[in-house]
């Protein structure tokens, strides 16, 4: 799943009828509460407030397992000098406080993690900023963090581009390092005289409606068919397929709501009437019981399973180019702009925060070219 923010349960340590147990502190959640009267005897205490369970490892187990993607599981009232996650794939920020760092290895401060967390950056700029920065200082190791300049940052900008790297990976580095200084060390504009290097204007890549139908076709079940009829009817990205849940789905309004997705905003596209027979028939069989789609034990299903999906459907429909999910919601944007939807009602169903980003499908869209006339014919 996009991370979408995670919710916030806080264990602690109760003694009921001298017995241990162990206390689940959140907000009130419906998602929470649904999955808190499936664990083992669930309780309630009145006096502070919170539900209870018996302490054991067993359940403590189970609490990380069935809360995983789901809401962040703060143990620093539990735990005594332990990780904050018994999880090892527990999708959180909270993984770069326990990983196991090389001898004489730089790690990124503490400060820059809980500032990205607090900006409720998503959980991918995250691992991506804390990346690019700890590449930055461990470059300089001899030097203190904050005694580095624009000359040392510059140097190592250059170094990147020598490598090859991508213009998208400088960028995040010079995003990582600007952070660090301008917004966890609160000094606005320190670098900003840095040069991004000048951005690559490449044209998204588009399939022929023919095309996207095929691979609707050659899905291996109704849920495989839904998930790809819905990325590219909905124009959805990926990680806003996965967050969705059931109550999302508006088939009065024939609206699909899509909620906290790229830069937290709310928004509302099309649900397509065809698919919406299909959801019907998908849910009656699977019986998702919060997300949309689920993975094994209700959790939200896996990113690397919808590119699986796409990528297997193409393939059958003998498509033989890089076919990927993102590729449906170009496909989506481009067939509707040809179709002659007005580009303003295009940016709010992709939820672009400007037209210009949605602009660039009028490059690729056909239906003018197609009424030029080829001097050759």
């Amino acid at each position: 799943m996009k991370h979408s923010h995670l919710k916030n349960i806080t264990l602690k340590h109760l003694l009921v009828n001298d017995i241990k147990m162990i206390g689940l502190l959140f907000y009130p959640d419906k998602i929470i509460q649904a999955l808190v009267k499936e664990l083992p005897n669930p309780k309630w205490h009145a006096k502070l407030n919170m539900v209870y369970i018996k302490n054991t490892k067993e359940n403590l187990d189970l609490i990380f397992e069935k809360f995983k993607g789901v809401a962040w599981i703060d143990t620093s009232y539990f735990f005594k000098n332990k990780p904050l996650h018994n999880n090892p794939n527990n999708n959180d920020a909270s993984l770069f406080k326990r990983r196991v760092y090389p001898t004489n290895y730089k790690k990124c401060p503490d400060s820059y993690i809980q500032k990205l967390i607090l900006k409720k950056y998503a959980l991918n700029t995250v691992n991506a900023y804390v990346s690019a920065f700890e590449a930055f200082i461990n470059h300089y190791k001899s030097k203190e963090l904050n005694t580095l300049n624009e000359i040392d940052i510059r140097d190592y900008i250059q170094l990147l581009i020598k490598q090859g790297r991508s213009n998208s990976a400088i960028n995040i580095c010079i995003n990582s390092i600007k952070f660090y200084y301008e917004i966890v060390l609160d000094m606005p504009n320190r670098f900003y005289e840095i040069e991004r290097p000048r951005k690559q204007e490449k044209l998204p890549e588009i399939l022929s409606k023919k095309e996207v139908i095929a691979i609707i076709n050659n899905t291996n079940n109704l849920k495989h068919r839904c998930i790809v009829s819905l990325l590219y009817s909905a124009g959805l990205r990926r990680s806003e397929l996965l967050n969705l849940k059931l109550t999302d789905i508006n088939s009065e309004r024939m609206l699909i709501h899509v909620k906290q997705s790229k830069g937290n905003k709310d928004r509302y596209t099309l649900l397509s009437k065809k698919v919406l027979l299909e959801l019907r028939e998908y849910f009656k069989l699977y019986k998702p019981q919060i997300y949309l789609f689920e993975g094994k034990k209700g959790i939200a299903y896996s990113a690397a399973s919808v590119v699986k999906i796409v990528k297997r459907a193409a393939k059958k429909a003998s498509i033989y180019k890089k076919v990927t999910p993102h590729m449906l919601r170009h496909s989506f944007a481009t067939h509707i702009l040809e179709s002659g939807t007005d580009i303003r009602y295009i940016q709010e169903l992709l939820g672009h925060s400007s037209t210009k980003t949605t602009e660039i499908y009028t490059r690729v869209a056909t239906n003018n070219l197609q009424s030029i006339k080829n001097p050759l014919d």
